[in-house]
């Protein structure tokens, strides 16, 4: 962004104005009669030195009000997380509108991550991702708003293959934050993976796999869900209300807060010597100009 370090400075453009203008040089004057040529000629000349004045005048001011371009210079060293979400969109997830209030909640957490890559999945009858790691938030909100029961089956539960698929998102990660969080009202019971195989999968990939049970105790299976967070080196939740699965969701924000720490520095380019220089030209130039004249009277 370009401005002047000094611009209080330059108000004396008006005074510099005015003095062109009132203070007139005081000269020897000697009076012909029928002069009208030899006076057209000299307002002519005294109208270049007075505008050659006030350039010199104009471009001193500028000088010293110090022109500068400002750059903003940004170091953001943001330590932000990978965290995929995993979603039980089975039938079951709508007994007491569970999976309304789920995405709800989930919706929020999401807004609160600045800088952090999400990802979503959703599973039931089978598993599939939703949309892939990425620092839209919006874009994320947007389908899982949209996300319905039914729409990976209705019957089955196929958490396993969630974990494992959820997993294979973070291959190619070079984030040392990995996380899941994996929401379920119920158990396994598609075998299409074997839960060992899943749970070496994240282990593999380094993720911290947050277990989240919602609902009746005697739907999920508490061992196999704190079996997997604790291999992974998360922690396994139970929530029975909406505010629990609230709470549930603020304490994982809490244990992985991504640290943010941005560095702004301003880079100033100074431009007074232009006008400056452009001042002793013109200087030169009067001075030459006004010695010539006077040498040819």
């Amino acid at each position: 962004m370009f401005s002047f370090e000094y611009p209080y400075v330059l108000l004396l453009l008006v005074l510099a104005v005015a003095c062109v203008l009132f203070c007139k040089e005081k000269k020897r004057a000697i009076y012909f009669p029928n002069t009208e040529l030899l006076g057209s000629l000299t307002r002519s000349r005294q109208w270049l030195l007075n505008t050659l004045r006030l350039a010199i005048l104009s471009l001193l001011i500028i000088g010293l009000s110090s022109p500068i371009k400002t750059q903003q210079i940004i170091l953001d060293n943001s330590k932000g997380h990978e965290i995929s979400l995993i979603l039980d969109a089975s039938g079951s997830m709508a007994h007491l509108d569970k999976f309304r209030i789920v995405k709800a909640i989930m919706v929020d957490f999401i807004s609160k991550r600045k800088t952090d890559k999400i990802a979503l999945s959703v599973f039931a009858d089978f598993a599939y991702t939703v949309v892939p790691l990425t620092y839209d938030k919006k874009s994320v909100i947007k389908m899982l708003s949209n996300i319905e029961i039914g729409v990976a089956g209705k019957r089955k539960t196929a958490l396993y293959e969630a974990l494992f698929l959820s997993s294979k998102l973070f291959n190619n990660s070079k984030s040392k934050e990995r996380i899941a969080i994996l929401l379920t009202d119920g158990k396994d019971n598609t075998n299409s993976i074997p839960l060992e195989m899943a749970i070496e999968r994240a282990k593999e990939n380094k993720i911290k796999v947050y277990t989240v049970a919602v609902g009746d105790q005697r739907d999920y299976n508490v061992d196999i869900l704190s079996h997997i967070a604790n291999s992974t080196g998360a922690k396994f939740f139970s929530a029975n209300s909406q505010k629990s699965i609230e709470d549930i969701y603020k304490q994982i924000n809490q244990l992985e807060k991504s640290e943010i720490n941005i560095n702004k520095y301003e880079k100033k380019i100074y431009y007074f010597h232009y006008p400056l220089s452009l001042a002793l030209i013109f200087l030169w130039i009067y001075f030459w100009r006004k010695n010539t004249w006077n040498l040819n009277k």
